[in-house]
């Protein structure tokens, strides 16, 4: 004998997950709308560099542009620049940057290439007057190219001294400020008391090996639905807030994720909240 009241209730836990899951979407789809993560620039040319695409020995020319709407960097000294390059681990500095795909263009000999385009801040660019800052942002646009697409390229480059930018100057989609995965529907009162830091585990999957994904399952009890959090999924930080007042979480982690692919999902029976964030490989 089946008991009825069990299958009613699996029915409504059903009903209610799928009912979740659809809000969650609409959400998502209003905040996209309301919210846009991206909108179009026109960089301003800067530095061409020339260099060659291993294994195959082909010309891939660099087009370095600047732009106010590309975020900068931490401030950076010459002297501490100098402390970075020669420390153990000088990716802790990140440039902000925006990669272009890659465009047919013809060189100097009427010959086929391919052009990238990097965009980076307009004040740190100006920084490259100075060589050995030219040098860096050459370098990490190189590294950046590198990571995106895949490519082997040539360390010995070359700036050309009367060309900033090899083609034409096109539009970039670069992403604003990111917006957060879920977002409250309504508004709550006003917090009362000071938010507690939750319990959380991160997981990578898979356990051995490179890492593909980072997971945190965070422990909110008394947390009903979804509506009541705000959750911000950033490249290296998660930041968690449960409203009113009951939980906030503010967590770096050692990983660089894909925020757009990160996805959250909140079991309301367990009061868990599990992200799962994409890890990028470097």
């Amino acid at each position: 004998m089946t008991d009825s009241s069990l299958l009613s209730s699996e029915l409504e836990l059903q009903q209610q997950e799928e009912l979740y899951q659809q809000l969650l979407l609409q959400t998502m789809g209003r905040m996209q709308t309301e919210n846009p993560v991206s909108k179009v620039i026109r960089p301003e040319p800067g530095i061409c560099v020339k260099t060659i695409l291993e294994p195959g020995k082909q010309k891939i020319f660099i087009n370095i542009c600047q732009s106010n709407s590309v975020p900068p960097p931490p401030e950076l000294s010459r002297e501490e620049l100098v402390e970075l390059l020669q420390s153990e681990d000088p990716s802790g500095y990140r440039v902000p940057m925006s990669l272009g795909e890659p465009h047919i263009e013809v060189d100097n000999s009427s010959q086929g290439c391919s052009a990238y385009d990097v965009v980076i801040n307009q004040d740190f660019f100006q920084k490259c007057q100075d060589p050995l800052f030219q040098q860096f942002v050459i370098l990490v646009s190189i590294e950046g190219l590198e990571n995106k697409y895949s490519l082997e390229l040539n360390r010995d480059w070359k700036v050309l001294k009367n060309r900033k930018f090899l083609g034409s100057v096109s539009e970039q989609n670069i992403r604003t400020k990111s917006r957060p995965v879920i977002q409250e529907l309504q508004p709550q009162e006003t917090p009362t008391a000071a938010p507690k830091r939750p319990e959380f585990t991160l997981l990578v999957e898979p356990p051995a090996g490179d890492p593909e994904y980072l997971i945190a399952e965070i422990m909110l009890p008394g947390v009903l639905s979804s509506r009541a959090l705000v959750l911000d999924v950033g490249e290296d930080q998660l930041v968690l807030t449960a409203r009113p007042s009951l939980f906030h979480l503010d967590i770096f982690h050692p990983f660089l994720v894909d925020q757009e692919n990160s996805v959250a999902e909140y079991n309301n029976s367990r009061q868990i909240l599990t992200v799962t964030m994409p890890v990028v490989s470097l």
